[in-house]
C-alpha cells in the first residue's frame, strides 16, 4: 500500500497536536498562568523557586576560567544578530506586500519569559535573554527565507536535505519541469493564505 504525502504529513501534523497536548499537560504540575504576557507561579512554587535560585557570586565564582573567558565571544554574536535583524525585518516589510505574501510576526519566535522564573539569577536570566533572541531570531528569518524560497524557486533538492522548513514538502519534485511551470502560481498563492 502506498502512503501519499499528504497523508504523511497530516499524520505528522496530527502527531505535532498529540506532542503539544502532552506538553501543556506537563506544564500543568508546575502550578502557573500566564497573564497579560506575564507568568504568574503559585506563592508556595515561587517562594520554592528563590530558595533554588544560585547566589550571583556562587555562579561566578564555581564557572571555570575557560566558560568566563569565552563569554565574550559568545556576547560579540549580537552584533550580526541585531544586524540580521534589522535587515530580515526591512526586507520583509518592502518586499512581502510587492510578492503578495503575508508578513512573518516576530513575536510568534522570538519570545522572552525565561527571565521571570524565580530560580534564575542575573546572569542566568540574562544568558536566557541571549538565547531566547538568537535561537528566536534564527527561526524568524528562517520562516522569512522560507516564504522567500517559497515564492521564488519552489523546487525540491535532488539530494537530501537535513532540516527542512515546513513549506519545503509542498514544492515541485526536482527535475519536474511540467509541474514547475504549471504549479508555480498555485505554490505562490499558498502564501497568501497562510494560517496565523
Amino acid at each position: 500500500m502506498t502512503v501519499s504525502v499528504e497523508t504523511l504529513l497530516q499524520r505528522i501534523h496530527e502527531l505535532e497536536d498529540q506532542l503539544e497536548t502532552e506538553f501543556n499537560e506537563r506544564r500543568a504540575e508546575f502550578k502557573y498562568k500566564i497573564k497579560k504576557r506575564r507568568v504568574i507561579f503559585e506563592e508556595d512554587v515561587a517562594r520554592h523557586h528563590h530558595e533554588l535560585k544560585t547566589h550571583f557570586w556562587t555562579y561566578i565564582h564555581e564557572a571555570r576560567l575557560m566558560v568566563l573567558l569565552t563569554a565574550p565571544f559568545i556576547y560579540a554574536v549580537i552584533i550580526p544578530f541585531v544586524l540580521l535583524d534589522i535587515f530580515v525585518s526591512v526586507y520583509q516589510a518592502v518586499c512581502f506586500p510587492v510578492y503578495d505574501i503575508k508578513k512573518v510576526r516576530r513575536s510568534d519566535f522570538i519570545v522572552f519569559d525565561r527571565h521571570q522564573l524565580g530560580y534564575l539569577n542575573g546572569i542566568e536570566k540574562f544568558n536566557c535573554l541571549y538565547c531566547a533572541y538568537g535561537n528566536g531570531l534564527v527561526a524568524f528569518v528562517r520562516e522569512v527565507a522560507s516564504r522567500t524560497e517559497q515564492y521564488w524557486c519552489p523546487i525540491k533538492h535532488a539530494k537530501k536535505v537535513i532540516g527542512t522548513h515546513v513549506h519545503y514538502h509542498g514544492f515541485t519534485e526536482y527535475g519536474d519541469a511540467v509541474a514547475y511551470h504549471t504549479e508555480l502560481e498555485k505554490i505562490r498563492k499558498k502564501l497568501v493564505e497562510l494560517d496565523e
